[in-house]
């Protein structure tokens, strides 16, 4: 496979690919001289060379009247289609729970480390659901993802009336927030003192997600309508064992 068919596989062809290695072996000129070069038309040669400088491949130089393009570095090749993987890897989880999701098959997503556990915790919050079902464990939220990103969450999630049905263990509660809010949409209840509640899980629409402890550090978001549905029963199951907590206003 030659230079151009190897070029062409990434869009650089025909008119660009005359174009570009034009450009890169005069090592720049006028828009005229770099069309002459690559045999074609002034207009012709201008249309393309401004999708060359989209591609961030050439720049524009303008001098007077005239205006002169310069080749920039190839290595510009490689940081795009570094660019191009990243954004793909950060689009493909959506688009893989979208294509599970339509094709009714669970789709389970592993988010490690602290920045993973942000990422699960605020995907609760998408959707069109308006309440949540929830088991904290307080103590382990509080080193990861820490007090004031809970608080930026809770903020968040009542500001978008959405509520919160939660369940915590009593044991765990290092300090005394977080209580029954109407204004803040979060009613809490204490599990039975037997049930000793170590990990974060919320139950939002099809989605079970989980949040580890700071030790293991991680998220994890299973996709299954039959998993949640089985999930939701168990928690109010729960629920109805458990002591409801005082409400403020």
């Amino acid at each position: 496979m030659n230079l151009e068919e190897k070029l062409s596989r990434i869009g650089i062809s025909g008119t660009l690919y005359k174009l570009y290695l034009t450009t890169i072996r005069l090592g720049g000129g006028s828009v005229t001289e770099v069309a002459a070069g690559a045999g074609m038309a002034r207009t012709t040669a201008h249309d393309a060379l401004a999708k060359l400088e989209a591609e961030g491949l050439v720049r524009f130089v303008d001098h007077g009247k005239r205006r002169f393009v310069v080749a920039q570095d190839p290595g510009i090749l490689l940081e795009r289609s570094e660019a191009r993987r990243q954004m793909l890897e950060d689009v493909m989880p959506v688009l893989r729970s979208m294509y599970h999701h339509e094709n009714g098959q669970p789709n389970v997503r592993f988010h490690p480390g602290p920045e993973g556990i942000r990422t699960v915790l605020w995907e609760t919050l998408s959707g069109d659901e308006k309440e949540l079902r929830a088991t904290l464990s307080m103590r382990e939220l509080m080193v990861e993802p820490g007090l004031e990103e809970m608080e930026r969450y809770l903020k968040e999630r009542a500001r978008r009336g959405i509520w919160l049905r939660v369940i915590r263990s009593e044991e765990r509660d290092i300090a005394p927030i977080w209580p029954s809010s109407q204004e803040e949409r979060r009613e809490l209840r204490y599990a039975p003192a037997t049930y000793n509640l170590a990990m974060t899980c919320f139950i939002h629409g099809s989605k079970v997600s989980v949040i580890s402890s700071a030790r293991e550090s991680y998220g994890l978001i299973l996709d299954s309508a039959d998993f949640a549905a089985f999930q939701a029963s168990m928690f109010d199951a729960m629920w109805s064992l458990s002591t409801p907590a005082p409400t403020i206003p």
